[in-house]
């Protein structure tokens, strides 16, 4: 064999195992892939019960329930959707009604079954994902912006 055709056979060679390398990467990411979703869009398209998501939006005022045995129900809301979520453990200190939420679990039943609970870790952060969401319902008020309620003490809204 002539060392032009051996060349070739390596380049050959090595090309098909980098491509086998890159689909078993690609195949072994695809389970671990977690979509955002608002609960606009769950609500318009049902998400597959097994597959992995996080829900993002605003815990819905007046919405928790806490049990005893640390089982806490609440609504996610994109201020024109609710979704209901169930937990199950010991939420993140700055979880309240109100506030930025991004949950990560499963869709099941129309329930939203989460596993782990994240909530914005300042009065000034939001998740990007709910902060777009929030900004695409028409809803956002920006971190700059005070109402007149918060400069003058009366009932007001945003300027």
């Amino acid at each position: 064999m002539k060392p032009k055709h051996r060349r070739l056979t390596f380049v050959v060679i090595g090309a098909g195992l980098l491509a086998a390398a890159a689909a078993l990467i690609l195949s072994a990411s695809r389970d671990a892939l977690v979509f955002f979703k608002t609960p606009s869009e769950i609500i318009a398209e049902p998400a597959d019960d097994s597959r992995r998501l996080r829900i993002g939006g605003l815990v819905e005022e007046g919405s928790v329930e806490r049990s005893d045995d640390a089982h806490v129900r609440f609504r996610v809301t994109d201020t024109v959707n609710a979704v209901a979520v169930t937990y199950i453990g010991v939420l993140p200190d700055l979880f309240r009604e109100g506030q930025g939420v991004v949950a990560e679990g499963q869709m099941r039943d129309g329930v939203f079954v989460a596993d782990q609970v994240l909530a914005k870790h300042d009065e000034n952060y939001m998740p990007p994902e709910v902060a777009d969401a929030v900004k695409a319902s028409g809803q956002w008020r920006d971190a700059t912006q005070k109402t007149t309620q918060e400069t003058t003490g009366g009932v007001g809204v945003a300027r």
